[in-house]
């Protein structure tokens, strides 16, 4: 399980916003996800105004995109902890 940001900022989709970018978001979510790609939370907000449904669907794949890269570094830790 991990947990990511990500946003629209100038209309571009980005992942793990920095404070600065945060604050400058037009659209701010938060996705909890396991790293079979399952959701546990998702939460979103037009900042700044709204949001398409094709920016949500970008928003969540370039978030379980990820949590994909997050779980499986967490899996070669724990792996390598073992050792």
């Amino acid at each position: 399980m991990a947990a990511v940001s990500a946003g629209v900022i100038g209309g571009e989709v980005v992942l793990d916003l920095p404070y600065e970018e945060d604050a400058r978001a037009e659209v701010d979510m938060n996705v909890v996800a396991t790293g079979a790609g399952r959701f546990v939370e998702v939460q979103g907000t037009g900042e700044e105004g709204t949001f398409s449904r094709e920016e949500l669907d970008q928003l969540t794949t370039l978030a379980l995109k990820g949590i994909a890269e997050l779980t499986t570094l967490q899996k070669q830790a724990v792996d390598a902890a073992k050792k």
